[in-house]
């Protein structure tokens, strides 16, 4: 264990303010699912709009989305809004900021796969049927989207956790914060303490993760 350098996370309450740190990326990671989730079915269906600007602009959302890097948008909303708007947000706030920006993105192009995917027949056979618009979307196309939307928006929140490593870089003291802190404050007395500090950190990471996981898998298996 001392080989390793674990050792240093059984020292006063290192692994305590570990546990902190990971419960920081956890908690920031979930607020901004909960509310890309809300606002991603609202652009996902506006995804679907039979107007060409209204895609466009949408399409061209997601396109900034996936090539600008999370780590650019973070510097941009946490110092860019402080120098050229004047305005002080907190690194937590700028990252949940961030992180709903990007997760509204993903999630509203997955509504969009989602709706797409059901075949038109079903549409045609409904309103042979009598239904309204309305009523198609609410008894057919909405439940259904929902099921097969289910274990991918799952999935969005593994990948959140993973992602929010990178608000370390303005600040905020999350689990990979925790363990440099921990790692240079013991780098004298335990040489090795950065194998086996990441090492946990990996297996933290690793015990949040891997059931979420398996869950989204399950609900994928059953429903899609």
């Amino acid at each position: 264990m001392q080989g390793l350098g674990i050792d240093v996370l059984f020292k006063g309450t290192n692994m305590l303010r570990l546990l902190k740190g990971l419960w920081v990326s956890v908690e920031i990671s979930l607020i901004s699912v909960v509310i890309s989730i809300v606002l991603g079915l609202i652009v996902g269906v506006l995804m679907t709009s039979k107007n060409g600007a209204l895609r466009l602009l949408f399409r061209s959302y997601l396109e900034v989305v996936r090539i600008m890097p999370q780590m650019v948008l973070l510097f941009i909303v946490y110092f860019g809004t402080t120098r050229v708007f004047g305005i002080n947000i907190s690194a937590e706030l700028s990252a949940i900021i961030v992180f709903v920006f990007w997760g509204t993105a993903e999630m509203g192009d997955l509504v969009r796969g989602s709706i797409k995917s059901i075949p038109r027949i079903q549409y045609d056979s409904a309103y042979a049927l009598g239904m309204n618009k309305f009523q198609v979307h609410f008894y057919i196309v909405f439940p259904q989207t929902i099921r097969r939307l289910l274990p991918l928006s799952i999935n969005l929140v593994t990948r959140m956790i993973k992602t929010t490593s990178l608000v370390m870089m303005i600040g905020i003291v999350e689990v990979l914060k925790v363990a440099q802190q921990i790692i240079e404050a013991n780098r004298k007395a335990s040489p090795n303490a950065a194998f086996g500090v990441f090492a946990v950190v990996f297996l933290l990471y690793f015990i949040v993760c891997w059931p979420i996981s398996r869950f989204a898998v399950k609900l994928e298996k059953r429903w899609v």
